[in-house]
């Protein structure tokens, strides 16, 4: 994976990990590894994290913990290029996070395909509670039906504070950077984002070392 570049894979990871878990520009980045001795382009690093983050993700739901069948699911919106994205996210009462996804439409399609992922991700859960959102309903509804499924619906505002708190920091993570400018970059950078906050929350399975060391461990 890392064959062919010009730099160690210890400094690669180290410039993505800084990108994915501190509220640091690339510019930022490139100066910190300026001062340890380290002359690399800022696009240099953008271009790591588009590259890497999606295999350290793939190696991540491979050792993740399992989460519990009683889940918080909620969407918040982001903008990507000047244009409104929705991120969907859901968590389980322990505040684990169950799974996220990022979309270009705030609609049913969209809700059931986030639904569909964090289910094959996870286990069926027993229990969604829910904003009023009438596409995330609607998306519970046709997945009961289709699948002759029984997940219970519920409407307690106050119960999904736990995943309005994530959908919180990540934003306030992207708000202090310039912007994401294209859907694809957002959406494994975000990924990236995610991985490193469940390794903070202990979500991965068999680790003992620090977030640093269990994210350079996903990339072995």
């Amino acid at each position: 994976m890392f064959k062919g570049h010009c730099f160690p894979k210890v400094i690669i990871l180290q410039a993505v990990y800084f990108k994915l878990r501190f509220s640091l520009s690339y510019r930022d980045i490139e100066e910190l590894l300026s001062i340890r001795g380290v002359k690399v382009d800022h696009a240099t690093i953008q271009r790591w994290v588009f590259k890497f983050t999606p295999s350290v993700e793939q190696q991540f739901r491979k050792r993740k913990k399992s989460v519990g069948k009683r889940w918080r699911m909620n969407e918040t919106y982001i903008k990507v290029k000047g244009q409104w994205r929705y991120l969907y996210r859901a968590v389980d009462k322990q505040g684990n996070t169950v799974d996220f996804l990022l979309t270009k439409r705030r609609q049913r399609i969209s809700a059931q395909r986030f639904l569909i992922k964090a289910i094959e991700s996870n286990v069926k859960p027993e229990l969604i509670n829910i904003d009023k959102s009438e596409f995330n309903t609607a998306a519970i509804k046709l997945y009961n039906c289709r699948n002759y499924s029984n997940i219970k619906i519920r409407q307690c505002k106050y119960l999904n504070n736990i995943v309005e708190q994530d959908h919180r920091l990540i934003k306030w993570r992207i708000m202090l950077g310039l912007g994401f400018k294209g859907f694809e970059s957002a959406k494994r950078t975000i990924s990236g984002m995610e991985v490193v906050r469940m390794i903070r929350k202990n979500q991965l399975l068999v680790s003992k070392n620090s977030t640093y060391k269990s994210f350079i461990s996903l990339a072995s």
